[in-house]
């Protein structure tokens, strides 16, 4: 581990490897700060300058402490490592040594390798039931696992965006060093390991950066969770760089996908935190960091972040798979084939015009390559952000989701797959929490109030239907089991998903990071065709139809190399037709544009 790596941060408490811990905390306004530890001990921090105190320590791993803030009420540590007893219990010291790396010379894959799977470690059994899971993923041709959020939230189920305290893995999964021992097996196994953070906002149950420094944030920029983290203040910056440095370096993630970055403000912080982090890295390390982006800002791209999640292609893609226009898919239900071929010549859709109800949106982005995007047909949010949960497979027929994956799996831009989508997972994935009073009322309702301008929940008697989110019912229907993977439909869905990753390997990881698009065209409503050169010069064409009659494919001087929904001979064929739900790849060589 560098230098950069192993100073201790001026927030929480870093034990080295003698026992000895430094405790720090933000607190600008207080005149006193004590630390409590279990033993009913109280010792007086130590002011360091710019509002932090510190107070180093010879400390047992395991031990609880508090802080108290001029005599007030003891509080947890807001930058606890390891909260055993939920948000508002103490916090405990965690040791420095835990984990010993079996992989320690891993160095990561390069991000044209990444077929990412996405995955909830609740949902999947904890940090040891993600483990038993990895040799599976791996045969599949899974090469990336990417954890939803772990910081530690407010009871024992939750989607993790809730969480308030952002260096302690939640505790119902595991212990700290069990995550470490996932990473490390995934490493062992060729998997990368990207975590999901939320630099963003604070759940709203367990926040205490508000009484140890309400500088913490600001009332003048409103957001959707209230009140903005005041990222001008260099102390606040240095609580999420620091932040993301331990996942890196202690924990030895593979990257970080940024949650809904556009709720950052300034947005200048993306790049000091690209900056730290890529300063922080030996020269051999692969490190990924993939942007969430309402403002689908290529600037950020081309600045030196490795990707963004690609909304634009899912929603132009649900809305040929479903005919769903409400919600977010009204932006996309005027031209939604339109839409999927710019997705797939330019990366966005919207590229600063102005959606359906006149926002504008986006920046150009034609001139980057295409593996800058992350393209997914389902995810947490698309299937959980649906009043009932379902998943496509159970929204369309086997033939138009085998089409879908397939345009997923084959596009030149990474592809991500929700837990399940690989053996065609039918459960649901609702959204739920574990809160307290009143807390789990207000969430239901909203819930049930967000679904009101839907015309399938005009009806309050539907709308009371929606599966209340503090249930833990809610929960158990949403766990994907692995196990259905290996016999009847899932072990069929499985051996097909593998038939996929590996014509990706064969054709378009090797010549991924130069590939570029030649361009895309509408065929019919429901129909594109979309065709990019590789960085090896040869030609690579997918054309995929989702309307309800047959269309002509123009005339393209390469072989048909996969098919869904198609029988062929293998042989060139112009003046082909493409039936619905028909996917076709082709692959020229060598040879003009």
């Amino acid at each position: 581990m560098d230098a950069h790596a192993a100073a201790p941060p001026r927030w929480g408490a870093w034990a080295d490897a003698r026992g000895r811990v430094d405790f720090g905390l933000w607190a600008p306004d207080a005149q006193r700060v004590e630390l409590l530890l279990g033993d009913g001990s109280a010792h007086a921090m130590r002011p360091t300058g710019d509002g932090y105190h510190a107070l180093a320590l010879d400390c047992s791993a395991g031990t609880r402490y508090r802080y108290r803030i001029d005599g007030g009420e003891p509080m947890p540590d807001p930058a606890s490592r390891w909260q055993p007893d939920d948000v508002h219990g103490a916090s405990a010291v965690l040791p420095a040594d835990g984990h010993r790396w079996r992989n320690a010379g891993w160095q990561g894959r390069p991000w044209a390798e990444a077929v990412i799977y996405e995955l909830h470690v609740g949902a999947c059994g904890g940090y040891a039931g993600v483990s038993a899971q990895l040799p599976q993923l791996a045969a599949m041709g899974i090469t990336a696992i990417e954890l939803m959020p772990l910081a530690e939230f407010p009871g024992r189920r939750n989607w993790g965006y809730d969480g308030v305290m952002p260096y302690a893995p939640e505790s119902a999964y595991g212990h700290p060093d069990q995550l470490k021992a996932l990473v490390d097996q995934a490493h062992g196994l060729g998997l990368m390991v990207l975590l999901d953070v939320v630099y963003n906002h604070f759940g709203p149950d367990g926040n205490y950066l508000g009484r140890c420094a309400p500088q913490f944030f600001r009332h003048d920029v409103p957001t959707p969770w209230g009140a903005a983290i005041d990222f001008r203040r260099p102390q606040v910056r240095e609580f999420f760089l620091a932040n993301a440095r331990m996942w890196l370096h202690e924990y030895r993630f593979d990257g970080l996908r940024l949650d809904a970055v556009h709720a950052i403000v300034p947005a200048s912080f993306l790049d000091v935190l690209r900056e730290d982090i890529r300063s922080a890295l030996p020269p051999r390390r692969h490190v990924h960091l993939v942007l969430e982006n309402e403002h689908n800002q290529a600037s950020l791209l081309q600045r030196g972040y490795t990707a963004q999640w690609n909304d634009d292609y899912h929603n132009a893609l649900h809305v040929l798979l479903t005919g769903e226009r409400e919600g977010y898919y009204a932006a996309f239900a005027d031209d939604p084939a339109g839409h999927l071929a710019r997705v797939l010549a330019e990366g966005f859709a919207f590229q600063g015009q102005a959606d359906h109800a006149g926002r504008r949106r986006g920046e150009p982005s034609a001139a980057l390559p295409p593996d800058r995007f992350v393209v997914f047909a389902q995810n947490h949010d698309q299937v959980g952000n649906r009043a009932l949960g379902e998943r496509l497979a159970v929204l369309v027929s086997p033939a138009r989701l085998r089409a879908a994956l397939a345009l997923t799996a084959l596009v030149p831009m990474i592809p991500l797959f929700f837990m399940g989508e690989p053996w065609g997972a039918r459960a649901p994935f609702l959204f739920f929490t574990d809160l307290a009073p009143p807390l789990d009322e207000a969430v239901r309702e909203g819930r049930r109030r967000e679904f009101a301008h839907f015309s399938a929940f005009a009806d309050p008697a539907r709308r009371a239907a929606i599966p209340d989110p503090n249930d833990e019912a809610t929960f158990r229907a949403s766990r994907c089991d692995i196990a259905d993977a290996a016999a009847g439909d899932g072990a069929r869905w499985r051996e097909w998903f593998g038939t996929l990753l590996a014509m990706r390997r064969e054709v378009l990881v090797p010549t991924l990071e130069r590939a570029r698009s030649c361009g895309a065209q509408v065929l019919a409503p429901a129909a594109v065709v979309a065709t990019w050169r590789l960085d090896d010069g040869r030609r690579w064409q997918l054309a995929v139809n989702f309307g309800a009659a047959p269309v002509a494919l123009p005339a393209f001087p390469g072989r048909i190399v996969y098919s869904e929904n198609i029988a062929f001979d293998g042989t060139p064929s112009d003046g082909l037709e493409l039936p619905p739900d028909g996917l076709l790849a082709r692959l020229a060589e060598a040879g003009p544009a």
